[in-house]
């Protein structure tokens, strides 16, 4: 019986690929250049299963091509907003992404910018590689203390409470959080004394720092505008690794510019890989090139993951993180 072919849109780890090779009838991009729309349009002409990225826009066009052969997208991520799942399933096509796997290291990622933006830290190394730091100064780049500050966490699904956990158990933070979905678990909450807010400019108007952990969305795209910037306090920072649309560009710039708040970091942007041409004028912003989910262990347990949900396919049984 001849294996069931798929596709695979950028380089995985070489574990991943390996098994991948050993399983299935597999074509690798070996290039690593993102595919065009016409290759992800053979793919699915093609093969038994189209494995994309977060960064492939899988768009009804792409899904929608005739003459498809494949069954099922293996998405290599959590979030799925790149592709129109809408038109996958009018397209008889099944999705699954890679929840779980990624949480702590995103989590881990969403403090590093925290830490960075209150204490200036791109700052500092700026000045370090420049050749212009002459030394300790009593007044140099001061900062805002982290521990025992305010956390605002929009959005509490498993990325938000691991954050949660770590700011609180590791920093004494006291810990906000918005979502308009049912609230999660008592003992979640209660083990980082979280206080659940009852809108979002409440929580605006409260935290020390803002942390965006929404999926991209529709409804959520640019949530976070120049009304709800001006909500937040002067010596407040926001940190965004969620999705880059959920916040307007030209509102965060305009609010670094003119002060409304004191920082930012960032770890995914709207466009990417185009950044925001004015944030690379400020300095009260930490830019990251979308790390959330980037440590080995993590990378390769997505591919696992992926492995896993398409196995169960092929086997004609329910994949488990189908999402559509």
């Amino acid at each position: 019986m001849s294996k069931p072919k798929v596709v695979v849109t950028r380089r995985w780890p070489a574990e991943v690929e390996a098994k991948l090779k050993e399983l299935y009838d597999v074509t690798l991009n070996e290039s690593d250049v993102p595919m065009t729309a016409d290759a992800l349009k053979l793919a699915l002409q093609t093969a038994d299963a189209l494995l994309p990225t977060v960064t492939d826009p899988i768009t009804a066009d792409i899904l929608r091509v005739p003459n498809k052969r494949a069954r099922i997208i293996g998405n290599f991520g959590v979030g799925y907003n790149n592709i129109d799942v809408a038109s996958a399933k009018e397209e008889g096509l099944v999705v699954t992404n890679t929840p779980g796997v990624l949480t702590d290291c995103t989590a881990d990622i969403a403090m590093l910018l925290l830490l960075m933006s209150a204490r200036r830290a791109s700052e500092g190394e700026r000045l370090v590689r420049s050749g212009q730091w002459k030394g300790w100064c009593p007044t140099q780049l001061l900062g805002q203390k982290v521990t025992g500050k305010t956390l605002g966490l929009i959005g509490f699904g498993r990325i938000a409470q691991a954050t949660a956990r770590k700011a609180h158990h590791g920093f004494g933070m006291k810990i906000l959080f918005y979502t308009p979905r049912n609230a999660p678990a008592q003992d979640i909450v209660d083990d980082v004394q979280a206080t659940r807010c009852a809108t979002l400019e409440e929580l605006l108007s409260q935290a020390d720092f803002v942390s965006l952990h929404c999926p991209g969305s529709t409804e959520n795209r640019h949530l976070i505008n120049e009304q709800r910037l001006k909500a937040m306090r002067p010596s407040a920072h926001l940190i965004n690794t969620a999705r880059g649309d959920v916040v307007d560009n030209q509102a965060l710039y305009k609010a670094l510019k003119k002060g409304w708040i004191a920082g930012a970091g960032l770890d995914v942007y709207e466009g990417e890989p185009a950044v925001y041409p004015g944030f690379l004028e400020l300095d009260n912003i930490a830019l990251l090139p979308h790390l959330g989910s980037a440590s080995e262990e993590t990378r390769i347990a997505m591919g696992n993951r992926v492995l896993e949900n398409i196995a169960a396919f092929f086997a004609g049984k329910e994949p488990g993180d189908r999402v559509a």
